[in-house]
């Protein structure tokens, strides 16, 4: 089996990053890392656009072939090493993996307002935020809605068995969860029993700058808030 080669970037934050970490250690094979400041522009060098395709991160190298996109990843990632002799990354009824599917898709798509005002940089780092805006609100409202309709009684999985939407719906509840936000008990405990997960431990404990690094900012283009 070629070797397998993730490309990450550097201040592992990331959702997308995220999945295909996750995705990688439930199926328990070997992978190196290779970390791409994106804060510098190394995704938009010729050599890593052209490998990659459209230039983005994460993207995983399997061999002589490179695919990007989180969610092409796990779909990869699924048929190379297939259930049930690897961990399953989507369920396995056909309806539901499409929900799976779609779950996972909106959450990459929508919810735009919350994903500004409460990014990735506030999990890992404390910073005296503002309120929500009214339309971060309508989105958290959705957000709610949408894991109420979807969790099980008591906290999960969504289909029985853990998937890979688990963890991507936890990830993105816990934008709001570690910057205080109210949430229902039912989709914190949900949300929290995810975060438990080793393989969610492992990217969310893992090493990063003790700062944020002053290029982060222009690059992302939001403005710098005050530090908690």
């Amino acid at each position: 089996m070629p070797e397998l080669v993730l490309y990450a970037e550097t201040m592992y934050i990331s959702p997308y990053v995220f999945s295909s970490h996750v995705a990688l250690r439930e199926k328990g094979v070997a992978f190196d890392v290779v970390d791409v400041p994106l804060i510098r522009g190394a995704h938009l060098q010729p050599d890593y656009a052209s490998a990659s395709v459209t230039g983005r991160v994460p993207s995983l190298q399997h061999g002589d072939f490179r695919l990007a996109e989180s969610s092409a990843i796990a779909e990869y990632l699924e048929e190379l090493f297939p259930p049930p002799k690897y961990t399953r990354l989507l369920p396995e009824s056909i309806r539901d993996r499409a929900r799976a599917r779609q779950v996972m898709a909106w959450l990459r798509s929508d919810l735009g307002a919350l994903r500004d005002e409460r990014s990735t940089i506030t999990m890992f780092y404390r910073f005296r935020l503002n309120g929500l805006s009214p339309h971060a609100r309508k989105d958290t409202d959705r957000l709610v809605r949408v894991a109420e309709q979807l969790i099980p009684t008591g906290q999960g999985p969504l289909f029985g068995e853990w998937t890979l939407v688990d963890a991507e719906l936890a990830f993105m509840l816990h934008r709001l969860i570690l910057n205080g936000e109210p949430l229902p008990e039912r989709i914190v405990a949900y949300a929290s029993t995810q975060w438990t997960r080793p393989s969610v431990r492992e990217f969310v404990e893992h090493p990063r700058p003790r700062t944020v690094p002053d290029l982060y900012w222009a690059f992302s283009g939001t403005p710098r808030p005050q530090l908690a």
